[in-house]
């Protein structure tokens, strides 16, 4: 097999795999049975920890400011409806290949001296899932669930994980209450 026919292929295999998007996808659901007038207060219940308290905390602030930001209060003794965070996160892997050289000698290409080769990049690109679940406390059952999907930089500075976080969860939010 020829030299650029590999290229060629390591391109159209690279150009195929799935590559974690830059941007957050966010989806939500709810029960269509639901009156969410009825709804005026929250607690937050069975939150999954993640292995930084600090974000765990910024997670917390940003739903309750959401929340708050639709008229809901927080009331820890006697709640509407119950929130609860969790987040995943997975490592997938994005593969980049550059082909480059030139043919040169006699044949295009072929006899002595062609100067084509391939290089390929392997990068770790971290996903997390963030999901945003309301139950009714009456009878647990789920009333809304709200997710957003993004890449994230496991080393980013303190102030961009604030603003991310609360970009992330206003966007999960956008539809909340469902019309």
């Amino acid at each position: 097999m020829s030299t650029m026919l590999r290229v060629l292929i390591g391109l159209a295999i690279s150009a195929l795999l799935p590559a974690a998007a830059l941007a957050q996808k966010v989806t939500y659901d709810y029960d269509r049975a639901q009156d969410f007038t009825r709804l005026k207060t929250y607690s937050f219940k069975d939150c999954t920890k993640s292995n930084d308290p600090f974000v765990d905390d910024r997670i917390a602030a940003a739903i309750a400011a959401q929340l708050a930001a639709r008229g809901m209060t927080r009331d820890d003794a006697n709640p509407d409806v119950y929130v609860t965070a969790r987040q995943k996160f997975d490592t997938h892997k994005e593969y980049t290949a550059y082909g480059s050289g030139y043919p040169y000698g006699w044949g295009y290409g072929y006899g002595w001296g062609s100067g084509w080769y391939t290089d390929i990049k392997v990068k770790d690109i971290v996903v997390r899932t963030l999901t945003i679940d309301l139950a009714d406390t009456a009878n647990k059952d789920l009333v809304w669930r709200g997710v957003g999907v993004k890449q994230v930089r496991p080393m980013s500075k303190p102030a961009r994980v604030d603003k991310r976080i609360n970009r992330e969860v206003t966007k999960i939010f956008k539809n909340f209450p469902p019309r």
